[in-house]
């Protein structure tokens, strides 16, 4: 595409070309930040807008885990890592309503657009594929920890239950990686879904079973051997061990190891998830 424009010595020179541009190519050369911060508060607003479905109904969820756990057990009081029960729990209660939550935001976002005819409106706007993911798993993981963050103060005031952080680094860094796992998961999963049936499957065989599995409600020092290795083979694992360090200063599974490894997950994850962005497949027609 030529563009022109008219000479400013008269009206009689003939136009001459001031930029040539193949068909197509994007006029925005580094990062579209307008764009980029445009969609990921059009995400935001969208679950805020149903903040006690989205936000508050997670949490109290959560919370009844801890209550119904604590009074069953409340005459026993067993200790794990060093800790009660309780104490134990709580951190794995936080960070796994956050993964899930951090799922169920991304894994909604392309899929209600390709079923109500508006992915048109994550694909034509001057968005690279690279700011659509990052947007999109952005926006996930403030639904994650705006989530992990009602629960920490809901648990806060529990009797009985002590959740005052003793890393806030390795507090910081496993809820991002653990958030951000389950946000790359959900955007996958959106692309792959055609109906809300097929992210339910994902939600109830993979998401959930693998959360529920990973060490949230006991150590997995006290598994069989077989049991115990499928455990450390489960990245939700890495993820709640390492969340759970940051609260009572102890962990089942290497917290350097899990911290890596996360990450190197996350990279291939977001690595998959742009080639699927950036080949439209079951985006367009």
């Amino acid at each position: 595409m030529t563009i022109h424009h008219k000479s400013a010595q008269g009206p009689d020179r003939e136009l001459s070309p001031i930029v040539q541009l193949p068909e197509g190519e994007r006029l925005i050369r580094n990062v579209n930040w307008v764009g980029l911060k445009t969609l990921y508060l059009k995400e935001v607003r969208r679950f805020f807008k149903v903040q006690l479905q989205t936000v508050w109904a997670p949490a109290i969820t959560t919370l009844l885990y801890l209550i119904i756990f604590t009074v069953a057990l409340g005459a026993v009081k067993p200790t794990v890592l060093g800790v009660s029960f309780a104490d134990f729990i709580a951190p794995g209660l936080i960070i796994m309503g956050m993964m899930q939550n951090a799922f169920a935001n991304s894994s909604f976002s392309l899929l209600v657009g390709k079923i109500q005819g508006t992915i048109v409106d994550y694909l034509m706007p001057p968005l690279s594929h690279a700011e659509v993911l990052t947007a999109l798993v952005a926006a996930a993981v403030t639904r994650a920890f705006l989530v992990g963050g009602t629960i920490w103060l809901a648990m806060s005031v529990w009797p009985g239950v002590h959740v005052t952080p003793v890393h806030v680094g390795a507090v910081f860094w496993f809820g991002l990686m653990g958030s951000t796992l389950l946000a790359l998961m959900g955007v996958m999963t959106s692309i792959w879904a055609e109906k809300f049936d097929h992210a339910a499957a994902v939600t109830n065989f993979v998401v959930a079973p693998a959360a529920l599995l990973s060490g949230t409600f006991y150590s997995v020092d006290k598994l069989a051997p077989t049991f115990e290795a499928i455990s450390h083979a489960n990245p939700f694992f890495y993820a709640i061990s390492g969340f759970r360090y940051g609260f009572i200063g102890n962990a089942d599974s290497p917290v350097i190891f899990g911290a890596l490894l996360l990450l190197g997950i996350n990279i291939l994850l977001g690595i998959a998830c742009y080639a699927l962005l950036r080949s439209g497949w079951k985006l367009r027609a």
